[in-house]
Formats: C-alpha cells, sequence, structure tokens
C-alpha cells in the first residue's frame, strides 16, 4: 500500500508528503512497515476479502507531537489502498478509530497529517469531522495535528 500510494503522490505533484522512492526501496521505511505490522493497535480494512486500508490505534503520539495531559486513542496510521480509493475505505477506520476510543472510555482522539502541497489532506481531515490544533516540523517536513472531542460529548 505504501509503494501505491508514493507513486499516487508523486503522480499528482505531492511528492512532499512521503517522497518519490517506493518505501520498499528503503531498508529504514521497510524496517518501520514491518515495526507497525507487529503493533497490538493494528486494524486491516477490507473490500470484498482483499486489503483495502490499514490504521494503528495507539495510546501516545510520536515522538515529535505534543503530548497532552489526558488519555487519548492517537491515530498512527492510516492509509488506503489505491484500488480502493474513493470507497470510504479511510472513512470507515475513523469511524472504527473513534469506536475504540468510546471503548478505550477516553474523550480525545487525535490524528497528523502533512500541512504541505495543495492542502487537500488537511482538508480531508476536516471533512472528516476533525478540529486542527497546531503544526509542527520534523526537518523541514510540516504537519497538522488535529482531534476529535465532539463525538464523545455527552449527549
Amino acid at each position: 500500500m505504501f509503494d501505491g500510494a508514493v507513486r499516487w503522490l508523486a503522480e499528482r505533484g505531492r511528492a512532499g508528503q512521503w517522497g518519490s522512492t517506493p518505501w520498499s526501496e528503503d531498508e529504514q521505511r521497510v524496517a518501520r512497515v514491518s515495526g507497525m505490522a507487529e503493533h497490538p493497535g493494528l486494524v486491516i480494512a477490507e473490500v470484498g476479502g482483499e486489503v483495502a486500508g490499514a490504521s494503528i490505534f495507539a495510546d501516545h503520539p510520536p515522538e515529535h507531537i505534543p503530548p497532552v495531559t489526558e488519555p487519548e486513542v492517537y491515530i498512527d496510521l492510516l492509509i488506503t489502498s489505491r484500488v480502493h480509493t474513493g470507497r470510504g475505505v479511510g472513512a470507515r477506520l475513523l469511524r472504527e478509530a473513534r469506536e475504540e476510543t468510546r471503548r478505550r472510555g477516553r474523550s480525545l482522539l487525535r490524528v497528523d497529517c502533512w500541512a504541505g502541497g495543495d492542502g487537500r489532506l488537511v482538508a480531508y481531515y476536516r471533512g472528516q469531522g476533525f478540529t486542527p490544533t497546531e503544526t509542527f516540523e520534523v526537518r523541514g517536513w510540516t504537519g497538522q495535528v488535529f482531534e476529535d472531542r465532539e463525538s464523545f460529548v455527552a449527549a
């Protein structure tokens, strides 16, 4: 999925997100994906028996993200297979993240994304009900942190 995403992004002039080299050709990224595959919070989405996307629901954000002082669920990965683009796979994984946040008895769900390029990724998360909170930079890569608290407010 990562190689397909890199190719798709590069074809659309968005190589700033993950570069243009397939992840399978970078030893560090291969190791990173292997670690993701072993993460206990890994969720796989399927469409018609095919892997269509993946997400990781973690208890804490990555080191480069400012921590919070309350328990949270952090979406540490959200990726959709390019074959299944436009079928709502990402939205379904985000709904599952909200459900997991409720199951864990938490009221904060956070995620981050690349804030560069044409801003479509930032717009996507806004459209999915997330509120932007802060930006960050890691080696020239600008990201946006989002949160969702509204989904967990008692009715």
